[in-house]
């Protein structure tokens, strides 16, 4: 197998700033992630001192477990270092920033979520695409990037955040510039929901970026504090629409897939919208975006400790899904979505998706749709090429692996 740096090879400049750790001792001796100095620095800058632990509980304690498990596990980098530290510090200033803005208006936690529709299913199924085509409704209302980065206007106007969270984004693709094909990064689109859930320290995103094992994963305060970025949202939303309508929220991610109990016990009227697509797709294409995120951040190869996280996981959870579908235990609110579908006829996927929800399907949603895509052709940004062998993987052991998820859910091959 070819190693991630003959994958993924970086620009000169990234080498040559990573190469300057070698000169004093290691990255961590330029780039500091020392957590009660982060802190201070952000009230500092801010002036401001309530982080909002009423929120979402023990973020410092999380924030603190985060980065004593980026320390001690995910060998970063330099460049990974200083992704790693601005981000945090970004993170540490919107909840400072959310937390003056409810405690100014505390009216906008008598927002309420009505209905969502939650995208979720394995990763690299659909669930993105399906994401921004759900969210052209303009009766719907999903987590913008910018928005998601900076739920406050306290740096500026929705130009100077839009300028800011396309730089952050950009940053990526300067540091890997296959990423641009793998996965699209842009301000003004929907954010997948554990990009919303950061400054919670409690979310999956720092799981998916970085090798940190020990990190203690909440998914409750996430989800918590991501409520409170969506009724912040919401509340400006109906300010500025006529009538002050409810928007219906569309979300993603993957990561929903194991807590489903807990999405329903957020949002018990949710519509969970299962995104089906064939698994020997699904598996290396996983594989190659995990593999490409995380070694931007750190120089380990690591593919064998990936290969492992592939496994049969994905298959087994969308499996425990079925049965307990079948068995009652889950809410009767799930709409299959199968990516062969969405693909071969967008609009009638997705007014199928709207019919199961009891939701009207407008002629000028369906122009939407055909605009949108229209303006995102396939390969825009070149193709992401993906094999089970490139990844050490045996297309008959995965097909062997994936056969009950595919009958069970009648799933389309497409090789």
């Amino acid at each position: 197998m070819k190693t991630l740096a003959e994958r993924f090879p970086r620009p000169d400049l990234v080498n040559r700033i990573n190469l300057m750790a070698k000169t004093v001792g290691g990255a961590a001796e330029l780039i500091s992630l020392e957590a009660n100095e982060m802190i201070e620095a952000s009230r500092r800058v801010t002036g401001l001192s309530d982080f909002g632990e009423r929120i979402d509980g023990d973020w410092q304690g999380r924030l603190k477990g985060l980065v004593a498990s980026l320390d001690a596990e995910a060998d970063l980098n330099v460049m990974g270092r200083l992704q790693v530290r601005q981000e945090i510090l970004r993170c540490l200033q919107s909840r400072l920033y959310l937390t003056k803005k409810i405690t100014e208006q505390p009216e906008i936690l008598n927002e309420e979520i009505v209905e969502p529709f939650i995208i979720t299913g394995t990763g690299r199924s659909g669930t993105t695409i399906t994401l921004e085509l759900l969210s052209q409704d303009v009766d719907s209302l999903a987590p913008i990037a910018w928005k998601a980065f900076h739920p406050t206007d306290d740096l500026g106007d929705e130009a100077t955040l839009l300028r800011l969270t396309e730089c952050e984004q950009d940053l990526w693709l300067d540091v890997c510039p296959q990423m641009a094909a793998i996965h699209e990064l842009r301000s003004d689109i929907p954010d997948e929901c554990i990009g919303v859930q950061k400054p919670s320290f409690g979310g999956m995103l720092w799981w998916v970026l970085h090798d940190v094992q020990t990190f203690p994963m909440d998914p409750e305060a996430a989800m918590k504090y991501q409520k409170v970025v969506m009724q912040v949202m919401q509340f400006e939303h109906r300010k500025k629409h006529a009538g002050n309508k409810v928007p219906h929220w569309v979300l993603k991610t993957p990561t929903y897939l194991p807590m489903l109990d807990l999405v329903f016990s957020m949002y018990p009227d949710a519509w969970i919208i299962l995104n089906h697509r064939d698994p020997l797709k699904t598996v290396p294409s996983g594989m190659s975006t995990l593999a490409a995120t995380r070694y931007m951040r750190s120089d380990r190869e690591g593919s064998e400790q990936l290969l492992e996280l592939a496994g049969n996981a994905r298959n087994d959870m969308m499996m425990d899904v079925y049965r307990r579908r079948q068995a009652g235990e889950l809410p009767q609110r799930f709409i299959d979505l199968h990516f062969s579908d969405l693909m071969r006829d967008p609009v009638k996927a997705l007014e199928g998706v709207y019919r199961q929800a009891g939701k009207a399907f407008s002629q000028d949603y369906q122009r939407a749709i055909t605009g949108y895509l229209a303006q995102k052709p396939k390969g825009k940004h070149g193709k992401h090429q993906y094999l089970p062998e490139d990844w050490g993987m045996d297309t008959e052991t995965l097909e062997q692996q994936a056969q009950d998820y595919i009958e069970s859910y009648q799933v389309e091959k497409e090789s």
